[in-house]
């Protein structure tokens, strides 16, 4: 019995190194393009640990020499900085309670409660994500100011409580890939709905509300043109509008600007990389993926 030999091709043309170049070049790619992201934020440590001459030198100095520390307790002295954290605490832990909640139950009542027009509401839901927010500013301004909601952080957080239209589609997207014969089961145990939105569903949806949670938490703690709009009283600020401390009428303190910034980034930082694991499995079960 003869052996059959398979001719195989020079070594430059095997399947293997196809495969290892085009992987190398993807991580090359992707190291360029996190290189790219990046840039902003190495070049605000820079910043933020030169001197006021460092600063302004031309061509940019990159490695700060020498090091100047004092920027940074130097930047929180110029502003109530305890105070504005708890104002940002307040405005950003509260709405992260009341986005999970509201749109989680709304999420709930459009997946899995038969309800008349239930679809067409939904699509009018989702329809007022094309609204742009420059849109209602006023009337909602007016709104509040009526209210007398106006320098009080009820603006800023009450609206949470009502369930945001992106969230509740992709806690609804989430709740559909959930077998419904648990609900089913639960229905023949004698649980009502909220047992079964309280007890079933959102702990086996704890991505989908993580992801909810983080982006919340994003917006809230960088939001500045609600904190701008409803809060005129100093002790009322925020970190974000506590920021423009730093902006003179002639010129900027640029390096306790960055320090202030980067003390500023470094909860979102911390709270998104905690959440990561949670976050991309969130989305890619909420049918988002492409």
């Amino acid at each position: 019995m003869q052996r059959q030999y398979v001719r195989r091709g020079p070594w430059w043309q095997s399947r293997k190194l196809r495969s290892y170049s085009w992987r190398s070049l993807v991580f090359l790619w992707l190291l360029g393009g996190s290189f790219l992201f990046l840039l902003p934020l190495v070049w605000m440590l820079s910043t933020s640990l030169k001197t006021n001459d460092q600063v302004y030198r031309v061509p940019t100095v990159w490695i700060p020499n020498p090091v100047a520390w004092e920027n940074y307790p130097r930047a929180l002295s110029r502003m109530p900085f305890l105070l504005f954290l708890r104002n940002s605490c307040i405005t950003s832990f509260i709405p992260v309670v009341g986005a999970v909640l509201s749109a989680s139950l709304v999420a709930y009542s459009f997946a899995r409660v038969k309800w008349p027009a239930r679809n067409f509401l939904f699509i009018v839901l989702i329809s007022t994500m094309m609204l742009p927010g420059q849109v209602t500013m006023i009337p909602v301004y007016v709104l509040y100011s009526r209210l007398g909601w106006v320098n009080t952080f009820l603006p800023l957080i009450v609206p949470w409580f009502f369930g945001g239209a992106f969230y509740t589609f992709l806690l609804r997207q989430f709740f559909t890939s959930i077998p419904a014969e648990l609900s089913d089961a639960a229905f023949i145990d004698g649980c009502s709905h909220l047992r079964i939105w309280w007890s079933i569903i959102l702990p086996l949806s704890r991505p989908a509300l993580a992801t909810v949670a983080v982006f919340t938490f994003l917006f809230t703690w960088n939001d500045f043109m609600g904190p701008l709009l409803y809060l005129t009283k100093e002790r009322m600020f925020t970190l974000q509008v506590g920021l423009q401390y730093f902006r003179m009428q002639y010129r900027v303190d640029w390096q306790e600007l960055m320090a202030a910034s980067l003390v500023v980034l470094t909860p979102t930082l911390v709270i998104f990389f905690l959440g990561q694991r949670f976050f991309v499995q969130g989305i890619t079960l909420t049918g988002l993926k492409g």
